[in-house]
This record gives structure tokens, C-alpha cells and sequence, in this order.
């Protein structure tokens, strides 16, 4: 199995992000986990996030985390990144995956037009959208004015700093999945004709004016991250950009903004973004905006050789991944699934690959 082995030796590769320093090159992916008792975090997500370090994740990104405003959540038991109760459990999860040598990030969180009124923390507060809408022509919550995006945009601010108070190594905000930024940058929920809306460019405003807000908040040196994606919740099949000519005024917009690296989400990393090319939507990113960038999606999942030997599926997607490493199409991977289910999938890789190579040597 020489691409065992050359996997392994891919993704221990150490990188650079802003000024980190990861060890190497496997990303956590943020997985909501609805365990936060009352929305804080306690032992549960020490143990959760610390599993994972323990077991030489490079970087590892939160579950989504409400940003302080009334109508942001849209789950039960996800934590917030405000209220003293919460931070102070933030700082115990902080420190334990810092005890590993890892790093973690806060992903910021705001539904939108996804909402409940009957979810709490705020229980009988409406969901806010761009247009009153939670998808294309399904009306839900209230349109935001001009003065209440002004106060979310200031809520994500005050989140991010939050995070940097607690000792977060940076913060990831969650644009993607059919959420309330993207449902700023997505057509068929943003029907506004201000200056929110309308025209492309004029879509993108929010998002930006959220890094801004953010870069702001925490000063130049904190690590900002950006998860944006195609698909929605909403809609799977879901495409906000056609081409890349179409993508890349966004995402300069938003890396000049204050994006040191993306998070492109795809539900197979190894597709092509766009016909015409092989090139994945992650590395249309990361060509566009000459930042680092993390691929994600399907690694770890099927009939893998950790399971007891690859399938020829499994083996196209870790082909797949050393290629992109290896090209510089993307600098990271983000498992999901995998490591929810296995905190050790990591360990157990390089494992697996040392047995491999004492075998051979026997």
C-alpha cells in the first residue's frame, strides 16, 4: 500500500497559517453536537475536543458557537461565545486541547431564516433573514433593517473577540450551508434591493463588512477563517456561482477584507468545482485568493484500510488527497465523520502505516 504511505507523510506535513504553526495537516471539521447543557460548554466538550488533540489532529474547529444575538440560535444544547458561564467552560476546552500541542478555532454561528421562534435560549424570538425567507419562496422570520444588521454584524464582532479572550488560536465564521451570511450571498433568499442586495457585488457586502467587523475586534495578528460552500441545507444541489469568473469577486472581496485562510465545504473535496476543469472548489479558492486553504469532504468515510483494507473508492479519495497536497491545490484536510466517530482515526492512520512499513522491512 505505498499510498499509505504516501498519505501519511502528506498530511504530517507541518503548515502555516497567518502566524500559527500547525504540526500538521488534518483539520477537525466542525460537527454540531447538541451536548452543551443550557448552552454551556462543560466536561463533555473537554473530553470531546481534547480526544481529538490527544490523538495529533493539527487543528481542531468547534462545533458552531452562537454569536450574542437574540435570534441566532437554531438548536438545543449548542454552546454560545458569550456569558460568563460559557467562556469560562471555553478556557477549560481551550486549555486541554493546548495541553496536546494542537490548535483550535471558534466557529461563529448565526442561523438566520433557519430559526424557530421556540428555541432558546431566547424562546419566542423570531428567526431574521435578508428577505423574511428560510429558502426560495418559503417565507419565515422578518426582514433585517439596516440598523439590525448593523447590531449582528456588531455581535459577531464581540463573539470573535470573545474567542481571542478565551484563548482561541483563531475564529472560523460559518458563511456557508445555507446560514444567515449565505443566504445574504445567495440569490434565491436575498431579494433586498439596498445596498444588502441586488447585484452581486452588493450581496457580498455583509459578509465583508463581517470580517471587517471581526479584523477590527481582535487586531491584525489573530487568525480569522472563512467556511463558505455551493450547497445549502435548503438545497443540496444548490449553486450560488456558475463559474469561476463569477466566484472570484467574491472571495477577493472578502480575503481582502481579513481572511487568512478558507474553509471551502463540499460534500466529495475531490469533485471538479466547475465544468470545464478538474480543479476542485477548493482549489479555485485557493488559486483566486493566494490563501491557505482547507478541502473537506467524504475522507474517512466507506470501506477505508483502517477498516481492514482499501477498496478501490477509497483508494481513488486518498489518491485524491495526496495529489491536492502534494500540487498545492489545498494546504489542509478537515475529516468530519470519521473522527466523530473514532477520536483515534488520526493516530490509527500513522499506525497503520508504520505496521505497513515494519512489515515490508520483515
Amino acid at each position: 500500500m505505498e499510498y499509505l504511505n504516501k498519505l501519511v507523510s502528506s498530511i504530517n506535513a507541518p503548515v502555516s497559517i497567518s502566524n500559527l504553526q500547525l504540526n500538521n495537516r488534518v483539520v477537525m471539521a466542525p460537527m454540531t453536537q447538541e451536548s452543551s447543557v443550557k448552552h454551556i460548554p462543560g466536561k463533555v466538550q473537554v473530553e470531546h475536543y481534547g480526544q481529538r488533540a490527544k490523538h495529533g489532529v493539527g487543528l481542531i474547529i468547534t462545533e458552531g458557537t452562537v454569536i450574542p444575538h437574540a435570534s441566532a440560535n437554531g438548536h438545543f444544547n449548542v454552546p454560545l461565545m458569550y456569558s460568563e458561564s460559557a467562556l469560562s467552560g471555553w478556557r477549560k476546552v481551550v486549555n486541554e486541547v493546548h495541553r496536546f500541542d494542537s490548535k483550535i478555532f471558534a466557529q461563529l454561528w448565526h442561523v438566520g431564516g433557519v430559526r424557530e421562534a421556540a428555541m432558546p435560549p431566547e424562546v419566542g424570538v423570531p428567526a431574521v433573514t435578508p428577505s423574511g425567507l428560510s429558502a426560495p419562496n418559503i417565507p419565515n422570520g422578518k426582514k433585517l433593517t439596516i440598523k439590525e444588521i448593523d447590531e449582528v454584524i456588531a455581535a459577531y464582532a464581540n463573539a470573535a473577540k470573545n474567542a481571542q479572550l478565551c484563548g482561541f488560536d483563531g475564529i472560523e465564521i460559518h458563511a456557508a450551508h445555507g446560514y444567515l451570511i449565505d443566504q445574504f450571498l445567495w440569490q434565491a433568499t436575498n431579494l433586498r434591493s439596498d445596498q444588502y442586495g441586488g447585484g452581486a457585488k452588493n450581496r457580498y457586502r455583509f459578509a465583508a463588512e463581517v470580517v471587517t467587523a471581526i479584523r477590527d475586534a481582535v487586531g491584525p495578528d489573530f487568525t480569522i477563517g472563512f467556511r463558505w460552500s455551493q450547497w445549502k441545507i435548503q438545497n443540496f444541489s444548490a449553486r450560488v456561482f456558475q463559474s469561476p469568473e463569477e466566484l472570484a469577486p467574491f472571495l477577493q472581496t472578502v480575503s481582502e477584507a481579513g481572511v487568512d485562510v478558507f474553509h471551502t465545504s463540499t460534500r466529495r473535496f475531490w469533485e471538479p468545482g466547475f465544468e470545464g476543469s478538474e480543479r476542485t472548489l477548493a482549489g479555485w479558492t485557493k488559486a483566486i485568493t493566494q490563501k491557505p486553504c482547507i478541502a473537506v469532504g467524504g475522507v474517512g468515510l466507506g470501506n477505508d484500510f483502517l477498516l481492514g483494507g482499501p477498496s478501490s473508492a477509497s483508494q481513488h479519495v486518498y489518491e485524491s488527497l495526496i495529489r491536492g497536497l502534494e500540487e498545492n491545490e489545498f494546504d489542509l484536510i478537515a475529516v468530519g465523520r470519521a473522527l466523530l466517530a473514532d477520536p483515534a482515526w488520526f493516530s490509527k492512520l500513522n499506525q497503520r502505516s508504520t505496521q505497513n512499513n515494519n512489515h515490508v522491512l520483515a
